[in-house]
Parts: structure tokens; sequence; C-alpha cells
């Protein structure tokens, strides 16, 4: 099967988000319902997408590779998921191979009967406790850590679908958010930490009142849901027929919610942890104004379209104009041809253009949420220079990714993080940037409304930054370079191996 080419073959300078994850009960357009949120969470994986209902009596499953519109975007798809219960998954494969064994949700048939599950995150234990399994005798059909947790919900000894899921996750570390469907139920968790998202709703029917689960809130506003509240660090929501539970069977720890969540990878619509995605990412650009100011520079400029509401900030706080001297093409993606080492070459070219207007005989600053391994960087700096551009400054809405993340990011190994490798005058050397300036760590918890970073008790996950992981990250070695060979070997077409 030919992949559909995204814009995220040719993000080299941007971090991948592993998957959304959607969850309905009670509505008996449930699977109707789930393709929209999965459409609203594509930005969150563009590899494979998947839907699994449940009518009271047996499930019903539809998974394939690519985007969401192309597999649910036909009605009679739509008919043969029945059932008032559903959940669905967008993957960005961050484990495993990318194929179709690894597509969620999972499902199996254990001894309470049915379950299935969607997981967004990274179990950062998941080998030592598939080599456990394995030994015991496990057969595992999938590469994916979300495996894990079925077969811990398979050989525990507790009584209910709840006490067992309880005793999986019990034995997992790492950071989750997690959907799914069991004895007429949905049920979702969030882990200990609260690093990944996920969000309750409400829909109002003609029969009463549906739920939902979402990694996101802009899922909700596609359906007319109400955005009841998140769900919390290390609690587990069942929806059934008699209401919604709460239970908190994992000790509460203190919110390490994925701070760049604000700055790169949530929609700017969703609100995420009480706060506006889009306007902590004005209020970073404000802040990176007043830390690193451009005497001099003509007009501000965002690299889309992550960059523009940081760039909309910087140019309120730093009083320039703001200006869309770059134009994406959205339709790069929507084209059915594998891509060739020559077009790969076009790169940036594909996806971005030169406004000249707006840029020629300029001294201008950009604006974008981040640089990974530069080389994206590299090519919009080029792409100014030629369009005229007489002096080019780079600002950047997040401090130096120096750190790789092992919680479900799609993070390069840290030998390729270029903040690693380099300080900030090397990078704009690098990049060929007249100068370069990042927000500081205090700066961007300045701009999430903080007074600054606690390092005793740090109120977001920034280990991408710091290098500070609030998970155990004992099993990091055997893990984390098993995924990172796979990937680089995957995408170089040597192998189709994955991760044990």
């Amino acid at each position: 099967m030919t992949r559909p080419l995204n814009s995220a073959d040719f993000d080299d300078d941007k971090l991948h988000e592993e998957c959304g994850v959607f969850g309905v009960f009670g509505h008996e357009e449930a699977a109707a319902l789930t393709a929209l949120g999965l459409h609203a969470l594509q930005h969150r994986g563009q590899e494979a997408c998947g839907i699994v209902t449940h009518d009271g009596d047996s499930f019903y499953s539809k998974r394939a590779l690519g985007l969401v519109d192309s597999t649910f975007g036909d009605a009679a798809t739509i008919e043969r998921l029945k059932g008032y219960t559903a959940i669905g998954h967008n993957r960005y494969a961050t484990t495993g191979e990318g194929n179709m064994r690894n597509i969620q949700p999972f499902y199996a048939d254990l001894s309470s009967g049915g379950f299935s599950v969607a997981h967004n995150g990274n179990l950062t234990n998941a080998h030592i406790l598939r080599s456990e399994l394995v030994s015991k005798g496990a057969i595992f059909q999938s590469t994916s850590d979300t495996e894990v947790i079925l077969h811990l919900l398979a050989l525990s000894p507790k009584k209910t679908v709840q006490e067992r899921l309880i005793d999986a996750l019990g034995r997992i570390e790492g950071a989750y958010s997690l959907v799914a469907i069991a004895q007429d139920q949905l049920i979702g968790v969030r882990d200990p930490y609260g690093i990944r998202p996920l969000a309750l709703g409400k829909l109002e029917t003609a029969s009463g009142e549906a739920y939902t689960l979402a990694s996101e809130t802009c899922a909700f506003d596609i359906i007319g849901a109400e955005h009841v509240r998140d769900v919390q660090p290390g609690e587990m929501i069942t929806i059934g027929k008699d209401g919604i539970k709460s239970d908190f069977p994992f000790s509460r720890d203190k919110s390490r919610f994925c701070i760049f969540e604000y700055v790169y990878f949530a929609r700017p619509d969703s609100r995420m942890e009480g706060k506006s995605v889009y306007e902590m990412r004005k209020n970073i650009g404000v802040e990176l104004a007043k830390e690193a100011p451009c005497p001099g520079a003509d007009v501000v400029i965002p690299v889309p379209d992550s960059g523009v509401p940081s760039a909309i900030g910087y140019a309120q706080g730093s009083g320039l104009p703001f200006e869309l001297g770059i134009i994406r093409n959205h339709y790069v993606g929507r084209t059915f041809i594998e891509p060739s080492d020559k077009i790969r070459h076009l790169g940036v070219r594909l996806k971005h253009n030169a406004n000249r207007a707006f840029i020629e005989g300029k001294s201008i600053i950009l604006v974008d949420d981040s640089i990974v391994r530069g080389t994206t960087s590299r090519k919009i700096v080029e792409m100014m220079r030629n369009a005229g551009a007489r002096e080019v400054h780079m600002r950047i809405s997040s401090p130096p990714t120096a750190h790789s993340c092992f919680y479900g990011i799609d993070t390069p190994s840290t030998e390729e993080l270029l903040a690693h490798k380099m300080n900030v005058e090397k990078i704009a050397r690098y990049i060929g940037a007249d100068s370069l300036a990042y927000i500081s760590t205090d700066g961007l918890y300045r701009a999430m409304g903080e007074t600054g970073r606690n390092n005793d008790k740090p109120q977001y996950c920034d280990a991408c930054f710091t290098g500070d992981y609030p998970v155990d990250l004992k099993d990091h070695e055997n893990n984390w370079t098993g995924i990172k060979v796979t990937r680089l070997q995957e995408r170089s077409g040597k192998t189709g191996g994955a991760k044990g």
C-alpha cells in the first residue's frame, strides 16, 4: 500500500507525538462522532487510525494505515461500526513498526469478556515487562508497548475489569493516557504525573447525556460537546449506564504535565489544564520579546503554522509589525506518491514559500517553536536570504531541546539534537542566522502564569529542555536506543524490525 505523503516527511526540525485518543459512551452515532473527533486530532498522528465500537453484545473494528478522512470518510464504513460506545486512535509511531499489526485500538478476549484499549504515551519499562511476559509464555501479536497492558490484564488475578486494569497499570512506568471499552463501559485513565493529556466532555442527546474523552478539547468542539474538565493525574474514570464513577487508585503525584503541549503539540484552539493553548503561545512570544529583543529589526515573521501565535505575541511585545512572510502549502501530504530522494531534497520548498514583498531589503525576525536537528531552520534562513532579506534573526519560543523524550514524543536520539552538541552561538552559525535566541526556562514558566520554574518541585515536565525526568528511566538504555535504531532503519528502508 502506498502511504500518503504528509508534512512530517519534510519537517526534520519538529518533534512528533505518538497519538491522539478519543472515546464516546451513550450515543447512537458513536462511530461517526469518534471519526469526527479523530479528524480534529489528526495533527497528533498521521501514520494510521482506528475505531472500535461496542453495541452491548459485540465489538466492531476498523483500522487502517493513512489519514482519518481516507479511512472513515464514507457512510458505509461508519454504518458497519455499530454501537453506542466507541474508542478511536490516531497513530504517530514512537514504538513498534508502522504496519497494520501495531494500529490501535487493540482488542482482546479476556476471561472477563472483550476488552479494547487505545493508548497515548510511552511505557518506559515496557522492554522489561515484555521480556518477563514472553518468558512466561505470552505470545505478542504486535511490537507496540500498548500490548503489554493487555497481557498484564489477562494475567491479573483480580476479579473485575477495573481491578485488573489497576493491577496492570500498577506495574507500568512511564506516561500514558488511555481509553478503553469493557463490560459495556467506557474507561479513561491518566498516569499519576498527568504527563499526557486527557479531557472529559458531555454531549446532550434526545435520550439523555452522552460522555466523551479526548486528548484535546478541540475534538469536543467539532461534535458540539461541552468540555466538563480534565481527567486528573492518577484518575480512573468509568462511564456506564449508571453514570460516571471517578477513582484515584494510584498515588497522586504533583502534576508534571508536558509543557511542550503548549509550545507545539496541541492545536491552538484547545484548552489544556485550564489554559488556552493559543493564549499561552502568545504569552511566550511576549516574554521572548522581553528576554531577546532585536534592535533595528523591521518585521516579525512566523514560521508557519506552530510559530504563528508566538510571533503575534513577539510583535505585540516588541512593537514591531507582524507579517506572513512565509506562506505554507497546506496540500503537501495529499499527494499519493512515495517521496523519492529528489523530492525529499526539495523539502521546505514543497511546504513553504517566501512572501518576497515583505522580506526583500528588510531585517527580519523569524519566530519558530523549536530547533531539533536544525535542517529545516537552515533551509528557511536560506530561503529568506534568497528572497532578499538584509538580516535574518531567529527567535525560538522554547528553551534549547537538548535531551530526548521518553514519554511518547518521537524525538531523535540525544546525539542528534543540535542543542546537545552546540551552544547557541554555534547553532546560529550552523543555521546561518545573524542572531539566535531561545526563551529561558524561567521565561517559559512565566508565560504559563508561574513566577518561574520551581527547581525543587517543577510544575511541568520539561525534561527535553532540562534533562529532569519525572518518571524512572531504568529501562531507557534497552528501550529508547532500540526505538530510535528501529525508526531510523525503517525510514531508510533497511529493515522492518522493531524494538522488543
